[in-house]
C-alpha cells in the first residue's frame, strides 16, 4: 500500500519530519519525496514561505496487515488496540487487547482465525502487479493462542490415556492444520498411541490409534481392539 501526503515546514527538513509522522514511516529515508516549494525567510518575517513537500512511503506486508487490523476494530466500535511485534517462528505476531476483543476469538478461535486469514491475504497482496516479500501473520487476542495450544495439549494427553486404557482409537473434533499439528506433536511422546488425520479441507480430524507398542501391550493383556469412536462417546 502507498500512502502520499503533502506537508509543510521552515525548512525542508522539518517538512520531510513532519511527513514521516503523518506517514506512519521509521525514519525520513524510508519514505520518497519531492520539494514543490522551497522556503523563504521573508524581510523580517513578512513574506515568509514556508517549505513545501510532496512525500510517499509504501508500507511493508506487516505494515498493512496491521492497519487492516486496525480498521476492522475501529469499523466494529471495539475499544481494542493491535499492536505488532515479532513472532516466534519467523512470523509477524499482532496482539489485540482491550474490552471487546474477546469478540474477535469466536468458538475455538474460528473468528481469530478468519481474521487472521484476512490479514495474511492483505499482507501478501501484490502492489501494482508486483509481488512484495512473503510474511507470515500470526494473529493473537488476550493471550488466546496460548491458552488454546495448552488445552489441547491436556486434550491429546487425556484422549491418549484413554485410547491405552480402552484399547479403542478415537477420533477428535475438526480442527484446522495449527491445532492439528499441536495433537500431532504432544502424542508423539506417548509411547504406545499414535496419530492420524483424516477428511479433507475443514473438516480434518485427528485420529488417535494403538500403534505396534500399544497393540503389543493390549495382546498380553488379553484385551481385543475395538472400533472406531468419537471423542464424545468415552464420556
Amino acid at each position: 500500500m502507498n500512502k502520499q501526503v503533502i506537508t509543510t515546514g521552515k525548512t525542508v527538513e522539518e517538512a520531510v519530519a513532519a511527513a514521516v509522522r503523518e506517514l506512519g514511516a521509521p525514519n525520513a529515508e524510508s519514505i520518497q519525496y519531492e520539494v514543490l516549494e522551497e522556503p523563504k525567510k521573508g524581510l523580517f518575517g513578512i513574506g515568509a514561505v514556508p517549505a513545501k513537500i510532496s512525500a510517499s512511503y509504501t508500507m511493508s506486508g506487516a505494515e498493512v496487515a496491521l492497519e487492516f487490523v486496525k480498521n476492522v476494530i475501529s469499523d466494529m466500535g471495539l475499544s481494542a488496540s493491535a499492536v505488532m511485534t515479532d513472532g516466534d517462528n519467523d512470523d509477524m505476531l499482532i496482539n489485540i487487547d482491550g474490552d471487546g476483543s474477546g469478540v474477535l476469538i469466536g468458538h475455538h478461535g474460528e473468528t481469530l482465525d478468519s481474521l487472521q486469514y484476512l490479514a495474511n491475504l492483505a499482507a501478501n497482496k501484490k502492489v501494482n502487479g508486483v509481488k512484495r516479500e512473503h510474511v507470515k501473520i500470526t494473529l493473537d487476542a488476550e493471550g488466546y493462542r496460548a491458552k488454546r495450544e495448552e488445552a489441547l495439549r491436556a486434550l491429546a494427553r487425556r484422549m491418549a490415556d484413554k485410547v491405552l486404557r480402552y484399547k479403542k482409537s478415537v477420533m477428535l473434533e475438526p480442527m484446522n492444520p495449527y491445532e492439528r499439528r499441536i495433537i500431532h506433536s504432544e502424542v508423539q511422546g506417548i509411547e504406545g498411541v499414535s496419530t492420524n488425520s483424516i477428511g479433507s479441507e475443514n473438516n480434518r480430524k485427528v485420529v488417535m490409534y494403538l500403534d505396534d507398542k500399544g497393540i503389543s501391550a493390549g495382546k498380553k493383556s488379553n484385551k481385543k481392539s475395538a472400533p472406531l469412536v468419537s471423542e464424545q462417546e468415552l464420556y
